[in-house]
């Protein structure tokens, strides 16, 4: 019987570092993409996972706005984990088309009719995000409970508005549109991933996630006025990676999976965490008023629409299905902000 042979898309970010390592953990046989193979500071912790499990991972070079850049690579795998797609923090985007909803939209459709040419991938995991089922806290005030659900999609988000968020929803519904396109019996099954904020220690010295940059800005002293009121589902990145493979080896795993806490956490109490680990008087314990953040919010580039519908909103999260279907135990936030801390000074260290 031949290897099983995974392929893991955008292999040097974030979350799909992790995965490729847990994958090499199991003694799988991972297939993974880069945009460049050349870029060695980019790749380098994917090298060394080369060397530490020869012969086990391969890579190969793949544009997510390129059609047939993922052929080669997915050749004889039976599983493919897309998860290649940019994440940038809402205020940083300034061509929302360009910067995520071409390259997360077209990505998405690239892989897809990869794996429509490819007749031995039988699943595909999708990362997706709880960004595709709200865009703004407030949404879920309407939602079943008041509870973040996987029932939902996110329809208030466009272009202009929260446009993360839009990329991520656009790219989800194409991928469901293109697995129930499948003619007669479906050969390959689509599950999707929908992880909250996800945190916790970088394998890569280099990764470009939004998220990451988000606690960069608390640790590196730049909010030491204060933070502003704004409530986050979290999960550690070390979850997110388990939940994909598990999504993967379980048979009746379906539909989408949102990987949080049941609870929302304030940007507050993440600050208070870090400064109890960290002892430095530069993270603040203190909220900012939401009238100041009001009156600040053109400097910071949050729109007020954007500040009414998501300061001081926290809300409840439906992820049972997590727990019951995919056996995931969430660790302590304390844990996981302990670990990111710890590989951000390490990253910082070596970049000095």
């Amino acid at each position: 019987m031949a290897e099983k042979i995974s392929l893991v898309t955008g292999a040097s970010g974030f979350i799909a570092s992790h995965v490729v390592q847990q994958l090499l953990e199991k003694g799988e046989q991972v297939h993974a993409t880069v945009r460049r193979t050349g870029n060695k500071k980019k790749i380098g912790h994917l090298l060394e996972m080369q060397e530490r499990w020869p012969g086990k991972l391969t890579l190969f070079e793949a544009d997510l706005l390129v059609a047939g850049s993922f052929e080669a690579s997915m050749k004889g795998c039976s599983v493919v984990y897309h998860i290649a797609s940019p994440f940038l923090i809402e205020n940083r985007i300034r061509n929302g088309e360009k910067e995520v909803v071409e390259p997360a939209l077209k990505g998405t459709q690239n892989v897809l009719d990869a794996v429509q040419k490819i007749q031995t991938v039988n699943l595909v995991i999708l990362t997706s995000s709880v960004a595709a089922i709200y865009g703004d806290n407030a949404d879920v005030q309407d939602m079943r409970n008041k509870t973040l659900s996987a029932d939902y999609f996110n329809t208030t988000s466009s272009i202009y508005h929260n446009s993360y968020s839009y990329s991520k929803t656009v790219a989800e519904k194409e991928a469901w549109k293109l697995y129930e396109a499948q003619s007669g019996s479906p050969r390959w099954k689509l599950v999707t991933i929908n992880p909250g904020l996800v945190l916790g220690p970088s394998l890569s010295q280099t990764s470009e996630s939004g998220s990451l940059s988000l606690l960069d800005q608390l640790l590196s002293g730049q909010l030491s006025l204060g933070v502003p009121d704004l409530w986050f589902g979290i999960v550690d990145v070390r979850e997110v990676a388990t939940a994909h493979i598990r999504a993967a080896e379980t048979p009746d795993s379906h539909g989408r999976y949102i990987l949080a806490g049941n609870k929302t956490h304030g940007f507050v109490e993440l600050a208070r965490i870090l400064r109890s680990i960290t002892r430095s008087s530069n993270i603040p314990t203190k909220k900012i008023p939401n009238i100041l953040v009001r009156m600040s919010g053109p400097f910071l580039g949050f729109s007020q629409r954007w500040l009414k519908r998501n300061l001081g909103i926290p809300f409840d999260i439906d992820n049972h299905p997590s727990v019951n279907e995919l056996k995931i135990v969430y660790r302590p936030l304390n844990e996981t902000l302990a670990d990111h801390y710890q590989s951000w000074k390490s990253i910082k260290s070596q970049s000095s």
